[in-house]
């Protein structure tokens, strides 16, 4: 079954960037879901950006504008350019695949985002 492995999370201060990469084992196909989730301590885990079946992207209404999802089908690897962070964005973050967006999905190990102020 397909792997995937996070990288990129780290310390910053608030308005610092940083991007996460998500690299997967197996080819992914343009009409995979793939998306990047978020949880912080003591918070449910939450949807931030992601792709949907048709290659159209989607986010949080707390990233818009901030946040970007792009990614690289040659590859496998899925991407969070994450700009104008807020201490909020602290959180562990993971990307997560649904083949051809249906039934079980396939999660990363997770990525520590912190953000201070």
């Amino acid at each position: 079954q397909v792997q995937l492995l996070e990288s990129g999370g780290g310390s910053v201060q608030t308005g610092g960037s940083l991007r996460l990469s998500c690299a997967a084992s197996e080819y992914t196909s343009s009409s995979d879901c793939m998306t990047w989730f978020r949880q912080a301590p003591g918070k449910e885990r939450e949807a931030v950006a992601g792709f949907d079946v048709f290659g159209r992207t989607t986010y949080a209404d707390s990233v818009k504008g901030r946040f970007t999802i792009s990614k690289d089908n040659a590859k496998n690897t899925l991407y969070l350019q994450m700009n104008s962070l807020e201490p909020e964005d602290t959180a562990m973050y993971y990307c997560a695949l649904r083949r051809r967006c249906s039934g079980h999905w396939y999660w990363g190990q997770g990525t520590q985002v912190t953000v201070s102020s």
